[in-house]
């Protein structure tokens, strides 16, 4: 991939939806047709219509994880090169992406041009050392991406996200009224 494209299709698929959206604009804006997705079934349903030559695909989704779609869309289409985007990044969730099949494994935050060359490359899957793109993120951002994941999960609810949180209402107040890392 010449970061040039062709017209060759993309499928982006993240729970992020400005995230989403941002890197299939990025992505049109260099030549490529670009679909989105929520979630598995969403991916699926575009899948079923039409054969990407590329996919991002996120680690972790509401419902069906990220490993999950990977190994679904190498059977449906399996010429289909795959690129896991996490901001879970860990080496065991690297080599779980490239055993589904994944291409490459790039963690967030990640620009295009990031995600475009993690195509360009393919890591060596014999060696001991497989180079993986991958920049641990801190444990604040950890902290701020569960927070707010367990809280979307909840519906916005402050008081049910604490619980299942196990921390008190008011820290997590708190904790919310902080500027993201």
């Amino acid at each position: 991939m010449d970061g040039v494209g062709n017209g060759e299709l993309f499928l982006i698929v993240d729970d992020d939806e400005l995230l989403r959206t941002r890197l299939a604009r990025a992505i049109i804006s260099r030549g490529f047709r670009a679909i989105t997705a929520c979630d598995y079934n969403e991916a699926m349903r575009h899948l079923d219509a039409e054969k990407p030559q590329y996919a991002v695909v996120d680690l972790n989704m509401p419902g069906r994880s990220g490993i999950e779609l990977l190994e679904s869309i190498t059977q449906v289409s399996p010429y289909t090169r795959c690129v896991m985007l996490t901001g879970y990044g860990s080496i065991t969730t690297a080599v779980e992406a490239m055993r589904a099949g994944a291409w490459n494994y790039v963690t967030k935050p990640a620009d295009t041009d990031q995600i475009l060359s993690a195509f360009n490359s393919r890591p060596e899957r014999h060696s001991r050392s497989v180079e993986i793109q991958y920049k641990p993120q801190t444990l604040a951002e950890t902290e701020w991406e569960h927070i707010q994941r367990v809280l979307a999960d909840c519906g916005e609810n402050i008081s049910e996200a604490a619980r299942q949180l196990g921390i008190p209402r008011r820290t997590l107040q708190r904790k919310l009224k902080k500027r993201a890392p």
